[in-house]
């Protein structure tokens, strides 16, 4: 199997589909037998993850320029309600509001409580779309996913984890 490797100051390897194919990431010193054997060991995996990488590609593709404006609109104006919605019900503030381009992250929230969205999201179902928004609101409680993390999130959306699996359908 083809693969780029990237050596850096890192204890771990790493692999990584992309669009283009698979880059591992690896600690300077390993070599490239190891690094074969580690590739070979999740082939499966590899090869499922292209699939998928291959299909989200081709459906940003057909979107188009024109299409990805509407959706950064779409996600401004649906974000900000929802935002607003569960901050209300969570009794929480919080900062400004962004539109990101994000390929690999639905959503973030800063230690100052501004949260950042990718208008990626709007392509996924709108329980998806309010665990999301809900999931970044609890960190303005909680600025990691430990257990009072998560059982705030479940006060909020009791079936979060179906809401997140959501997520990984695409």
């Amino acid at each position: 199997m083809d693969y780029k490797v990237v050596y850096s100051k890192r204890k771990t390897v790493s692999l990584k589909v992309t669009h283009e194919g698979l880059v591992v990431h690896a600690p300077f010193g390993v070599g490239r037998d190891a690094l074969d054997g580690i590739v070979e060991k999740h082939a499966a995996w590899v090869e499922k993850t292209k699939e998928r990488v291959k299909k989200e590609h081709s459906f940003w593709d057909s979107v188009g320029e024109d299409g990805i404006e509407e959706l950064r609109a779409l996600a401004r104006e649906v974000l900000t309600k929802k935002t607003e919605r569960y901050s209300n019900i969570m009794g929480l503030k919080y900062g400004r509001i962004t539109i990101t381009s994000a390929k690999t992250r639905f959503g973030s929230c800063s230690s100052r409580g501004d949260i950042s969205y990718s208008y990626r999201l709007m392509a996924y179902p709108d329980r998806a779309v309010d665990y999301v928004v809900v999931h970044e609101l609890c960190h303005l409680v909680h600025m990691n996913h430990s257990k009072d993390f998560y059982a705030l999130l479940e006060r909020i959306l009791p079936d979060y984890k179906e809401r997140r699996a959501l997520l990984k359908q695409k």
